[in-house]
């Protein structure tokens, strides 16, 4: 049976709960939720497990910390003995429009940390990631106040819809694979 790991990325504690920088937690636990299943505490990452057809999916949210991700994604790549092709990282993206996604099988940090940390454990850059857009609405060097503010009510409003569309991404890409994934949600 194949299995692919989906690393959510995000901030452990109350006070990130709910801010755009903890968007790979939210669509993960929305994921999870539409499945009926539970994370649960493990080793470096809050972990749930799943199936989608006949294919194994190990879902983290790492407790290491944005900037540390890439200790939670190894391990658990390792662990479970997963292929790097297999991995899928859901980062939040300031460089796209709110709500808009981008699936890429390899490229570069792109400034974000959290990317940056999983490209120097893993040694590559060659990994799946999906970005998922939260604009780039700030005054200049504003940019960690805003990853780090709640939503706005317009931007929760649209949200539950734009998560929606994130997590049948993410089953896409286990099921039909990158190839068609980018095709059909690159779009807008």
């Amino acid at each position: 049976m194949k299995k692919y790991l989906i690393a959510g990325l995000g901030n452990i504690g109350e006070e990130y709960a709910d801010t755009r920088h903890n968007i790979g937690f939210n669509i993960l636990d929305a994921l999870a939720g539409a499945s009926r299943i539970s994370f649960s505490p493990d080793r470096y990452a809050s972990v749930a497990r799943m199936r989608l057809k006949n294919k194994e999916v190990v879902l983290i949210k790492p407790t290491t910390y944005m900037n540390l991700s890439g200790k939670a994604v190894s391990y658990w790549l390792q662990h479970e003995k997963i292929p790097l092709e297999n991995l899928l990282v859901v980062v939040d993206e300031l460089a796209l429009p709110f709500g808009s996604i981008r699936i890429k099988t390899q490229g570069s940090d792109g400034g974000h940390n959290g990317l940056k940390n999983i490209q120097q454990v893993l040694g590559t850059t060659n990994y799946p990631r999906l970005r998922f857009g939260i604009g780039n609405d700030f005054p200049k060097g504003q940019q960690v106040s805003f990853v780090l503010s709640p939503w706005s009510d317009e931007e929760l409003s649209a949200l539950p819809a734009r998560i929606e569309k994130a997590t049948e991404a993410i089953k896409s890409f286990v099921l039909a694979g990158p190839g068609i994934t980018m095709t059909q949600y690159n779009k807008g």
